[in-house]
């Protein structure tokens, strides 16, 4: 008899009067897989209990349907009964008759700028938040944060042509949920209200489903200058970025008491709201956050009055400003662990480069750290590309990212012994890689970081983007590996990708199916990673599927680029709206770099993907009875093949408009022409390309219904093509030429 056989003998499940919610959730589907169990408070007799309590994860099932499955925390009791059901169901119930018990993989596996709950897509087309938290829980996770505005932007306003309030969309600070005594009155009610009810909900459906809510905030985060009017005294540091902001923003000064107290009262209040809140995560030093005189200010360091007197030098000030992080971290948990004992508060170090060790010294006690690397120094990445070691260029947590190295686990136990951990950064879809897309099948390669991670000691994960919305993304395999790897560390990766492809496209597509994610996967390891930045939010912010390439944009006149300038995350002085090699003061691409990435991606990356792409149509994907998983990786993979070309082609553009500017020698010169040219032709055709994925059918990429914005893509995107064709066409004879002057020029313009 099978465990699946035993689930139909079920007739009672029994919970506990005093049980947490998601007893009864999991209680509940249990019934409804098995069609005929009722499902009662403490029924007795030979039933099958579910409930919190005893070993890390128990379950035990007999013939008769009698048995116990338990949890030892409510936020792994969802997830591994639909591993029970799941996962185990095909397997002998002797097995688990006289009881099986299951040590989680990770402690912690925390959804970390959950992209659809919280964060940008929160506005995505289609999203249930239910639906979604459920395929949280079922996927493994067991933290997730709650705190997303209620509505597609946030309150903060700024003068024309300024871009800086789009950076307040997304993790939120305290004062937009709630207020204190200090800031009483500083945003509207009813905004606070909506956004505290958006908070609540995402809460209630985390208690549901047994997961433990937190938070991720910018903080301490710019408040309006309103405030300062009241309080002129109480002003901190200057955090914007002065190129992408028209208008400076200031925090509260953080070294004054009253602050000090705004923050544990804003804290205290949330928690008054929702008592379960577990953590709070803090990103800061960026979109409008800063602590005062720490050197990676974008103004550099700077601050109130209270904490740095005259003459001091680097040393001294790196010293205080570092203690005071560590302060207002340490004032944070404090004040939480008054509602909650539990809560924790968890950094990045990254933006304390200059105060790393004051910083580091000071964890502790709950005060905690989520990273890429414990080794690294500021935003530097101490790994190479595994396919490419001469390249650094890797975004952090992700498939690229396979090297572990031995003073991490030095520096992890040294943050055990003051009782605080290190949630390492891991990305399997839907952020991190391949933004927007969502889907991207990559099962061995999430499993390989995985793997890596359990293997070194790792028991606290920062999972980077949350997951995917099941409508959207109904066959995710690396999320499904992702839950199998949590409940049993010693899987055979390629006997679970085996089942699910069977399970999926049956006996007589599952090879097919296999093989496709096999050959996806060697393209994914051979992507060069042509621009960290363009392979996460840079993407869309700088609509690279949306402008055209042309050998000079400038040529474009104004009003006919504004369909999608209009809609940049950028200012109107950004040499990046002419320079895909540029932003900011940045260097994205070298010419160099592009030229090479180019070629790279010719050499390596094609041919297996196209493989796979040919293996799933030459199977029938999208034939009358050919299985539905076929075509819908099908349609990603050829959107992936489309994402790759643009980004091979952004490169290659770098290489042929500096290279053709930069050359005296005509045959040169007719070298980076014909390239140019050829990577023009490429685009146009990658752009047809893109226009039959988008009519497929199937969601493979993060769009919203509400509008476009510089974070996500409108529904609008095959229209937004079609002008994008025929401006590449109309100008691919142009002359190349980037003006190197632009930020000057534009500066010295008036706007509008």
């Amino acid at each position: 008899m099978t465990i699946e056989d035993a689930i139909a003998n079920i007739r009672v499940i029994d919970i506990d009067a005093d049980a947490p919610p998601v007893c009864r959730t999991a209680a509940e589907e249990i019934a409804r897989r098995n069609g005929r169990a009722v499902v009662r408070v403490a029924a007795g007799g030979p039933t099958f209990h579910v409930g919190v309590g005893g070993q890390a994860v128990r379950m035990a099932l007999r013939e008769d349907g009698s048995g116990v499955l338990e949890a030892e925390h409510p936020c792994v009791l969802f997830g591994a009964t639909m591993y029970l059901l799941d996962v185990l169901g095909h397997r002998d119930v002797s097995e688990i008759a006289s009881g099986l018990v299951l040590t989680p993989t990770f402690d912690w596996n925390r959804a970390c700028y959950d992209i659809f709950l919280t964060q940008e897509a929160r506005i995505q087309h289609g999203l249930d938040r239910d639906t979604y938290v459920r395929r949280l829980a079922e996927s493994g996770f067991t933290h997730i944060e709650v705190n997303g505005l209620a509505s597609p932007m946030g309150i903060e306003t700024g003068p024309k042509g300024e871009v800086y309030p789009m950076f307040y969309t997304y993790c939120p600070a305290l004062d937009q949920f709630v207020s204190s005594k200090l800031n009483a009155g500083l945003y509207p009610p009813y905004y606070l209200s909506a956004n505290l009810a958006y908070l609540k909900h995402n809460a209630a459906l985390a208690r549901r489903y047994g997961l433990v809510p937190g938070l991720l905030c910018f903080e301490p985060r710019a408040v309006p200058e309103e405030f300062f009017a009241r309080y002129p005294m109480l002003r901190g540091a200057r955090v914007d970025h002065p190129f992408r902001s028209f208008r400076p923003r200031y925090t509260m000064t953080l070294a004054h008491p009253l602050v000090r107290e705004h923050y544990a009262e804003m804290l205290r209040a949330l928690l008054a709201e929702v008592p379960d809140l577990g953590f709070l995560t803090i990103w800061t030093n960026d979109s409008g956050s800063g602590f005062e005189h720490t050197t990676s200010l974008y103004v550099g360091r700077n601050g109130g009055p209270y904490m740095i007197r005259e003459w001091r030098d680097h040393e001294a000030i790196a010293r205080v400003a570092g203690e005071h992080a560590i302060h207002f971290f340490r004032l944070m948990r404090d004040a939480a662990r008054k509602i909650n004992p539990e809560f924790r508060v968890i950094t990045r170090l990254e933006s304390f480069m200059g105060e790393h060790e004051t910083v580091w010294k000071g964890l502790g006690g709950g005060v905690e750290v989520e990273t890429n690397s414990l080794v690294a120094r500021g935003w530097e990445m101490p790994y190479t590309h595994p396919r490419y070691p001469d390249s650094h260029a890797i975004n952090g947590g992700t498939a690229w990212q396979l090297e572990f190295a031995q003073r991490e686990r030095t520096l992890m136990a040294e943050l055990a012994q003051r009782d605080a951990a290190a949630h390492f950064y891991t990305a399997v879809g839907p952020h991190q890689m391949f933004a927007p897309l969502i889907g991207v099948p990559y099962p061995t390669l999430a499993y390989r970081r995985l793997k890596l991670l359990a293997d070194n000691g790792v028991r606290t994960l920062s999972q980077v983007g949350g997951t995917c919305p099941p409508e959207l993304v109904p066959f995710n395999v690396n999320h499904e590996i992702l839950r199998r790897f949590q409940y049993d560390a010693s899987m055979d990766v390629e006997c679970a990708i085996g089942e699910l492809a069977q399970r999926w496209a049956g006996p007589g597509f599952a090879g097919p199916l296999v093989e496709a994610w096999r050959r996806a996967e060697e393209a994914i390891l051979a992507f060069p990673n042509v621009c960290t930045l363009y392979s996460t939010i840079g993407f869309t912010w700088y609509r690279l599927w949306a402008r055209p390439l042309v050998p000079d944009i400038e040529a474009i006149p104004e009003e006919e680029r504004r369909y999608y300038q209009d809609f940049m995350c950028t200012t109107p002085h950004n040499p990046n709206n002419v320079d895909l090699g540029r932003d900011v003061l940045f260097r994205l691409i070298t010419p160099e770099q592009g030229r090479r990435d180019a070629g790279r991606m010719d050499l390596n990356v094609w041919a297996p993907l196209d493989a796979a792409i040919a293996g799933l149509d030459a199977a029938g994907a999208g034939s009358p009875g050919v299985p539905l998983v076929l075509f819908d990786q099908l349609v990603r993979l050829r959107a992936l093949r489309c994402w790759l070309m643009t980004q091979r082609n952004v490169a290659a553009w770098v290489g042929a408009v500096y290279g053709w500017m930069d050359s005296p020698d005509p045959n040169e010169k007719a070298v980076h022409r014909a390239a140019l040219d050829g990577l023009i032709a490429a685009e146009i055709s990658n752009s047809r390309a893109l226009v039959d994925v988008l009519d497929s059918g199937v969601e493979f990429m993060a769009t919203t219904d509400l509008g476009e914005t510089p974070l996500v893509h409108g529904r609008n995107l095959k229209a937004l093509l079609a002008r994008r064709i025929a401006l590449m066409e109309r100008h691919a004879s142009d002359a190349p030429f980037i003006d190197h002057d632009y930020m000057m020029r534009r500066a010295g313009q008036p706007l509008g």
